[in-house]
């Protein structure tokens, strides 16, 4: 009686267990709406990736086009307006102050100027991202030269030295590129995560932040630098990036999902 009893408790229809022994239905509800907002947490990334692409990206290599473009000013400089010119002017300057503060995120790289009143500015307040060659040499009251550009000093110069701003237009396309990729893979990483979620496999291996989605993330940042940094310092061209970044880590991804999976079935398999 009790034997047969059992047989028919078990063979009752009902709720699959799930990995962790908890009824299926009960965790597929909280599982598919954590997917659904993961879908439009990765939008977020995704919209960042295409604007890097479709408006910072674009917007940086004209700009540093028209600047390595750029011819001398051949008339004097204007005594009114804003003083924004396409042409490249050259401005004595006094030096006001410095500022050189070093210690990480705390440094600190900036100079004032003071310019004379018929100059296109008369007064500038520079950032640098370094404190040499000139700067830290600099003391109030010398005299520097400037290079003004649409209404910014981009570099300094005096006794043969020069030292750009950080208002100089940089040829560092690729490291844009970089971030560009790297949002856009996030996002994708993300969108994987969701439909894996929204498909009941939520906390099951190896979908789980520890077997996939760490290594993934950590691996899609140092791929997208390791590819971005050699690429700008060499001077290719800024498509080699996600050329190079997004094959590779897709690749990275597929292989570390299968070897995961090889290992959970390998555990199942020794546990039986």
């Amino acid at each position: 009686m009790t034997k047969t009893a059992t047989v028919r408790r078990t063979d009752r229809p009902g709720r699959l267990p799930s990995a962790g022994g908890r009824p299926g239905r009960r965790s597929s509800g909280p599982a598919r709406l954590t997917g659904a907002l993961l879908v439009v947490v990765s939008l977020i990334p995704a919209l960042a990736c295409g604007a890097v692409f479709t408006e910072w990206l674009p917007s940086d290599i004209k700009r540093y086009e028209d600047y390595a473009a750029a011819e001398p000013c051949p008339a004097p400089a204007p005594t009114t307006g804003t003083g924004v010119e396409d042409c490249l002017r050259t401005v004595p300057f006094t030096v006001e102050k410095t500022v050189v503060k070093k210690g990480g995120r705390n440094a600190r790289f900036e100079a004032t100027l003071s310019g004379f009143s018929g100059g296109p500015i008369r007064k500038g307040d520079l950032r640098f991202g370094n404190p040499g060659p000139l700067l830290e040499k600099l003391e109030p009251g010398d005299a520097v030269t400037a290079t003004v550009w649409r209404g910014s000093i981009t570099m300094i110069a005096t006794g043969g030295i020069r030292q750009s701003s950080t208002a100089e237009p940089r040829d560092e396309a690729q490291m844009t590129a970089g971030i560009g990729t790297f949002t856009g893979l996030l996002a994708a990483l993300g969108l994987g995560f969701a439909a894996a979620w929204l498909a009941g496999l939520r906390g099951q291996e190896p979908w789980t932040w520890r077997s996939l989605g760490k290594p993934l993330l950590i691996g899609m940042a140092i791929t997208c630098f390791g590819v971005a940094y050699p690429a700008f310092l060499i001077g290719l061209p800024w498509w080699v990036v996600p050329s190079v970044a997004v094959p590779f880590t897709a690749y990275a991804a597929w292989q570390l999902h299968r070897y995961r999976r090889s290992a959970v079935q390998a555990g199942r398999a020794g546990s039986v």
